[in-house]
């Protein structure tokens, strides 16, 4: 049974408390192990110097040094800077020096099955995939460090088969302007409760020009911003965002693409954008 439920179940409060405190400690290491692992993903995707015009199919990278606990945020990274399907690899075991195997991370993009890839692949050429598992967006696998080489070509030249050039744009599929009469709370409820939302069933998208009423950056790199539609304000953000494009100060208007949320905060709900995409109109 979990630290966290022995602490729910505790039959005490001093008990409780402890526990609770002990629970709050593992959760800021975690998250100061996270953010050292962002700042690594950071450092390598810097260190890429990929342009449009030598943009390859797909991504397959393996550095000796690598931790394995980074590997699947930089696939993820490659896969939303680049939209392409991204795979890291790393050492399997970096303490033995006799095992040779590398495990990777990998990560899609709508238009590409990778598993279904990794499949045909270990199917066309056995023995260059030692073990693989995953689904449509994401998977996992391990091979030796010498066929590193030949599983990327491999992978490159599938890749190529199988994306269209279409998948390869980014294009981001909306489902047009949200009344602003239905960007309130309850029809956020309806859509959440309407899911679950996966592969061939995505989540809604929205797109709409917004006023900008305010923006800054939380969090290092994610968009805090207020829009204003109809007359109404509307919280907003954006992960991850390209810092060294915004904020904006001249940006008066944007054009954004977003899924209605819900944020919760101190008890109380209130709707939120998530952005996916925003441009400066």
């Amino acid at each position: 049974m979990s630290f966290g439920i022995n602490c729910l179940l505790a039959n005490d409060l001093m008990t409780a408390r402890a526990m609770a405190a002990e629970l709050d400690d593992l959760n800021k290491a975690r998250r100061e192990i996270e953010q050292g692992m962002q700042q690594e993903a950071e450092r390598v995707l810097t260190s890429l110097k990929f342009s449009e015009d030598n943009l390859p199919f797909a991504i397959a990278l393996y550095q000796a040094d690598w931790h394995q606990g980074v590997i699947g945020i930089v696939a993820g990274r490659l896969k939303e800077k680049f939209h392409r399907p991204s795979i890291v690899f790393a050492k399997a075991d970096p303490d033995d020096k006799t095992n040779d195997e590398i495990k990777g991370s990998a990560r899609s993009i709508p238009g590409l099955h990778i598993r279904d890839l990794l499949e045909h692949i270990d199917s066309q050429h056995p023995g260059v995939i030692r073990k693989f598992g995953g689904h449509a967006m994401a998977a996992g696998l391990s091979i030796a460090a010498n066929d590193f080489e030949q599983f990327n070509r491999l992978f490159q030249q599938y890749a190529e088969t199988w994306l269209s050039k279409e998948s390869l744009t980014g294009t981001i599929l909306s489902d047009g302007e949200l009344e602003a009469n239905l960007m309130n709370i309850e029809f956020a409820h309806y859509l959440r409760e309407s899911g679950p939302w996966g592969q061939l069933f995505p989540e809604p998208m929205f797109d709409d020009e917004f006023v900008i009423l305010q923006q800054r950056i939380v969090g290092e790199k994610h968009l805090k911003l207020v829009l204003e539609k109809s007359g109404v304000a509307f919280d907003a953000i954006a992960f991850n965002i390209d810092v060294k494009q915004w904020p904006n100060a001249k940006a008066k208007n944007a054009h954004v693409a977003y899924k209605l949320d819900i944020n919760e905060f101190r008890g109380k709900q209130s709707v939120q954008l998530m952005v996916d995409h925003i441009k400066a109109v």
